[in-house]
């Protein structure tokens, strides 16, 4: 178990923006498509396609992560690309897979 030294202090400031970030985390949907970009930029149909995660449900979810700030698009002709756009995200996914994903 981690100890905590008497001289570190704790700025519980910041609990609001990881409550949020975690609730936003907390959707399974939400939670797949986050893993499928942490990988690298996939297009819409790529993201439908290996998440199963059908119309317009998928749709509502992408929104969902833009307004929090976790994704971000780019158009490219009729495509259009998203991409996890907050470092803390991408570490935050990057380690859950280490921890939940990788054979043991």
């Amino acid at each position: 178990m981690h100890q905590t030294h008497p001289n570190t202090s704790i700025d519980f400031a910041k609990a609001p923006v990881v409550t949020s970030a975690l609730k936003v985390l907390s959707n399974p949907d939400r939670l797949k498509i986050l893993c499928v970009l942490s990988q690298a930029e996939q297009h819409v149909q790529q993201i439908e396609l290996l998440t199963d995660i059908q119309q317009p449900t998928l749709s509502q979810q992408l929104t969902v992560l833009r307004k929090a700030g976790m994704v971000e698009t780019r158009r490219e002709g009729k495509q259009i690309y998203y991409q996890i756009c907050d470092h803390k995200v991408l570490q935050l996914m990057q380690t859950l897979y280490g921890l939940y994903c990788l054979d043991e």
